[in-house]
């Protein structure tokens, strides 16, 4: 990845993004998701359930991945992002992310105890491309 404007556009094109928690045996479990509802530096906002299964996996381990990709026909490209993985609860939080469709996942809307944010932090990286990968750590992205 040369850069992290580059980074940053090739992540607001995905349409998912893979998430990746510790279970408690030590065990990485993927889901995938939307993608963020906000980035900010090196922070990415996801709306979530705060009952799921993953969100009481980050409560308990917050180191967490996350993995965007794009398949074309010739062409694999892909960044993942090793970080630590925070569950926000706080008004702020949850009202920053919110969209009014939201409303069919949690009924009584952007104050429903169900309702969360997990707030990525990425630390480093490894971005994929026509079968070449590449380390970056956070801090060294111009």
């Amino acid at each position: 990845m040369r850069t992290r404007e580059q980074m940053m556009a090739f992540i607001e094109k995905q349409k998912v993004a893979c998430i990746a928690s510790v279970d408690q045996d030590g065990f990485p479990n993927i889901k995938a998701m939307f993608v963020p509802r906000k980035i900010e530096g090196n922070c990415f906002y996801f709306s979530t359930n705060t009952s799921s299964m993953r969100t009481q996996q980050f409560i308990r381990n917050p180191k967490a991945s996350i993995y965007f990709y794009s398949k074309g026909r010739f062409k694999y490209e892909a960044i993942m992002l090793a970080g630590t993985m925070e569950v926000l609860e706080d008004d702020e939080s949850k009202r920053e992310i919110w969209r009014i469709g939201d409303t069919m996942y949690y009924r009584q809307g952007v104050t429903d105890p169900d309702y969360c944010v997990l707030k990525f932090t990425a630390i480093r990286g490894r971005y994929y491309c026509d079968l070449k990968t590449e380390s970056f750590s956070m801090g060294d992205l111009p």
